[in-house]
């Protein structure tokens, strides 16, 4: 069976890294030190995490 990517049940705003991190096998908490990460370091996480929060499935 394969994975679908979709938000997590285990969220903390939209389920977004919750999901992530499902469907990669990982702790949610790498995900979202990751994803303050890229927000203190460019910005960009912002963006991707609003994109990712309108096209993921619930």
């Amino acid at each position: 069976m394969a994975k679908q990517f979709r938000k997590s049940t285990d969220r903390k705003l939209c389920g977004v890294c919750g999901g992530i991190a499902e469907y990669l096998d990982i702790d949610p908490t790498i995900v979202r030190i990751l994803w303050v990460v890229l927000v203190l370091f460019g910005g960009t996480g912002i963006l991707l995490y609003i994109i990712l929060a309108l096209l993921m499935p619930n």
